[in-house]
């Protein structure tokens, strides 16, 4: 008689060892956990968006609607010439993508941290290998170090997001130029994620053209369309193309991708809400650092770092929030350089208002 397969004969123990992703229930709440857009469309663009959405051939695999929106959006973030974009199922399958892509043996994937959890869990799931680089104690780049950890590990990848995630800063000309040029001089991709490009001062689109071995990683979901999951990599033609190999055939849907088309035709509707997100954003940040309570860290992108200083405790605070109908992210526990940090996604005017009656009875 033959044995049963067991999960755990069959699943790799790295895998088995990880803690999945985990996203908090939200119903009920002021939802400023996720860095979302918090508003919706007029009622007239939802109805006209209706319409097309009920139009579609949901019989057909996607086709000559996924060329049109790659157009579009080389329209739409200016691509430079001889360079290309694919899409993705949100940025997190293109991260994936490009793990697959640079997998060899010996293969490293290098990024700061604290940054996004998917550089470094797309390389674990992949079996790639991570080196992690400390920010300093003003969560920037450690130029330095990172130069040294680039010459001694020489990454096949290095992940430079920009606005950083969960510190809400960009990294300044001096340090990304000194990052590239040492990751050109030993042959390493640079993927630059600019997730949260609507709300930040800077991009880096223009500049990467001086380079040939960095890539720029986009996503539609700080954009006002984190629920139609669609990020795009742009890059060199030459090195695009290889990684669009490896893409899953028919790995946008055509109402997504129908639903991105009509964003973009209204883009500023869109822009509209990032600037009103900007200003509230400044606001919030002018509000909270009077309170002798938080260090505030200053911020590029749709969310805000505070820190609590003792005898505070962020758990505390967090759970204070969530009592009172507040839903934040504590980051407490992402990193150790993250220690009594919170993370407050920007919202609308009414929901920063109640946020802050909620922080203050919490303080």
């Amino acid at each position: 008689m033959q044995n049963k397969t067991t999960t755990r004969s069959v699943i790799r123990p790295d895998i088995m060892a990880m803690h999945a992703y985990v996203v908090q229930d939200s119903k009920g709440f002021i939802k400023l956990d996720a860095m979302e857009n918090p508003y919706i469309l007029s009622a007239p663009l939802q109805a006209e968006l209706g319409k097309r959405l009920a139009a579609i051939e949901l019989n057909r695999y996607p086709g000559q609607r996924i060329h049109d929106l790659q157009n579009t959006l080389a329209h739409y973030c200016n691509l430079p010439e001889n360079y290309s974009l694919i899409l993705g199922n949100g940025s997190d399958e293109l991260i994936s993508l490009l793990a697959i892509a640079i997998d060899q043996p010996g293969a490293i994937i290098m990024a700061p941290l604290p940054g996004f959890v998917m550089y470094e869990m797309s390389a674990k799931i992949q079996g790639v290998g991570f080196v992690g680089i400390e920010l300093d104690a003003d969560f920037e780049l450690d130029v330095d170090t990172m130069l040294q950890a680039i010459h001694t590990h020489q990454p096949a990848l290095v992940y430079l997001a920009y606005p950083n995630n969960p510190t809400a800063n960009l990294w300044s000309d001096e340090a990304m130029h000194s990052i590239i040029q040492a990751c050109e001089m030993v042959g390493s991709l640079v993927v630059i994620d600019e997730a949260y490009q609507p709300f930040a001062s800077k991009s880096f689109i223009q500049e990467m053209t001086q380079y040939q071995n960095v890539l720029l990683l986009r996503t539609l979901s700080k954009f006002g369309l984190a629920g139609v999951r669609l990020g795009y990599l742009v890059g060199p033609s030459h090195i695009v193309s290889q990684i669009d190999k490896i893409r899953p055939p028919y790995n946008i849907s055509v109402l997504n991708a129908e639903a991105a088309l009509f964003a973009l035709e209204h883009q500023a509707e869109f822009q509209q809400q990032a600037q009103l997100i900007c200003q509230e954003r400044d606001l919030l940040l002018s509000q909270l650092e009077v309170f002798d309570q938080l260090k505030v860290y200053p911020s590029q992108a749709n969310m805000i770092l505070l820190r609590l200083k003792p005898p505070l405790l962020a758990a505390e605070v967090f759970q204070g929030m969530k009592d009172k109908g507040v839903l934040i992210k504590n980051v407490s526990s992402l990193h150790s350089s993250l220690h009594n940090c919170l993370r407050i996604t920007v919202g609308t005017a009414q929901e920063n208002q109640e946020m802050m009656k909620a922080l203050k009875a919490c303080l």
